[in-house]
């Protein structure tokens, strides 16, 4: 380990950057966010700095470096683009045991300035000694998509009970203790943004010990129209801690694997005249596993809460007292309108855009076709693919023309992914002849023209 990981307590403290640009200035920020006193040597400072100064927030000496500079600080910041001004602030510094970061020159630094995830007061510092800053950095955005930001907040939280906890708890179960705090229902209160109800959960679970949590919790997340890429950090983090998931053909088998690797998978999938589970059922036993004090994730393709059936199923959940989460997704029309390049709106072509369930029930379609055919209108039908033909004919007889713009998304974000352009009248045939398989969503509007030119290179178009 060629350098020791500490954090220094520089609040107050006298802090001196030696250079006026645009480097300095980062490593200004940084002491300031630190609480730092900042004095600046430099012949000028640049735009940012000199802001800084006229609001009062740093001092400034108007001049070449000069080693009584260093008189009093507590470390030191070398910014210059001159190398020998550089070179003589580190040998300074080390000859006065002041600790010292020379940009960009790591052989000269007696510290390091490591990539930082701030979740006040949770600090993660990533290094890589001074031999790859774009490394760090790259390795800080990756922990950055881990860690929410509410952890600074469950840190917080546990700060104001650490002295009650103390006193209550025995040191030997003390650990235990804080481990059923952290990674239980009380932590999933403060990250979902509900920290009275974790504060007093906290409270509760210090006056009974260390008995389990009566009931266990629902988490309804939107994966997303297929891509990995297009959950949301919320729905990666509850999908890797809960016991239990539910789950149907929409998932991509890409995003089930992100969930843990021991938790039991349930299949609760629906096809076409094809349902595993009825959803009576799927409601059930979302909340009867909830009971049994498991952490359930009910995994909806899109969002739970756009055709997707969401809200029947925490309608069951609120009924029974049962504790739940709503994450939403990018629902299919978003996601795989962008990934065929197909804008939903767009100021030359469609002020307003109409999502529609195309699914038949009983050989027919029961739409308020009127309301489907407006001008300067984008309609998106989910599950249409089985009634194509109805739907092509009816919006043509009820008065848009047979060669208005239409087309069929096939297994949208994902890398077998298909757009069908056409018209109304050849749409259906164009399906059938490509033997297109679901999920897909069809998209009417004068903005599927846009396709040839928005498409992302390398998604397949027929």
């Amino acid at each position: 380990m060629d350098f020791l990981p500490v954090f220094l307590q520089i609040r107050d403290r006298p802090c001196l950057v030696v250079g006026g640009g645009a480097v300095a200035a980062r490593k200004v920020d940084l002491l300031l966010q630190a609480g730092g006193r900042v004095t600046v040597t430099a012949p000028r400072l640049g735009e940012t700095l000199q802001a800084l100064h006229q609001a009062g927030r740093i001092g400034h000496r108007r001049a070449a470096f000069s080693p009584a500079d260093l008189d009093g600080c507590l470390l030191a910041i070398a910014a210059t683009d001159d190398q020998v001004v550089n070179r003589q602030v580190s040998e300074l510094c080390q000859a006065r045991a002041i600790p010292v970061n020379v940009v960009d020159r790591p052989e000269l630094c007696s510290f390091i300035m490591p990539a930082i995830i701030d979740r006040e007061p949770v600090l993660i510092a990533v290094s890589t000694g001074g031999s790859s800053p774009v490394l760090a950095r790259l390795l800080r955005g990756r922990l950055e998509s881990l860690i929410p930001a509410a952890y600074g907040r469950l840190a917080a939280l546990v700060a104001g009970f650490r002295e009650q906890v103390k006193q209550r708890i025995p040191a030997p179960q003390r650990r235990a203790f804080w481990e059923q705090v952290l990674q239980g229902p009380i932590a999933e209160l403060v990250l979902s943004g509900r920290e009275g109800a974790a504060r007093a959960a906290l409270a509760d679970a210090l006056e009974r010990g260390m008995e389990p949590p009566p009931m266990g919790e629902v988490y309804l997340v939107g994966a997303g129209p297929g891509d990995p890429d297009l959950l949301t950090f919320r729905a990666l983090r509850l999908m890797q801690q809960a016991d239990v998931v539910l789950y149907d053909r929409l998932i991509n088998p890409a995003i089930l694997e992100l969930t843990r690797r021991d938790a039991e998978r349930i299949y609760v999938g629906k096809a076409r005249n094809q349902h595993t589970l009825p959803q009576e059922e799927t409601n059930a036993l979302l909340a009867r596993l909830a009971k049994q004090g498991k952490r359930v994730l009910r995994l909806k393709g899109g969002d739970p809460f756009i055709f997707g059936r969401g809200g029947e199923e925490i309608q069951t959940l609120a009924g029974e007292g049962i504790p739940f989460q709503v994450v939403p997704g990018i629902t299919a029309a978003s996601g795989c309108a962008a990934y065929a390049g197909i804008p939903l709106t767009h100021r030359d072509y469609a002020q307003s855009c109409l999502f529609v369930t195309g699914n038949l029930k009983d050989g027919s379609v029961d739409l308020n076709w009127e309301s489907l055919v407006q001008p300067h209108q984008t309609v998106v039908f989910y599950m249409g693919l089985h009634g194509i033909e109805i739907i092509c004919a009816g919006l043509i007889a009820h008065g848009l023309p047979s060669d208005f713009p239409a087309a069929l998304i096939e297994q949208g974000t994902t890398p077998r992914q298909r757009v069908h352009v056409a018209t109304l009248a050849t749409l259906p045939e164009r399906v059938r002849a490509a033997e297109a398989r679901a999920p897909t969503l069809i998209i009417v509007g004068e903005v599927v023209k846009l396709h040839q030119d928005l498409a992302w290179q390398g998604n397949r178009a027929i």
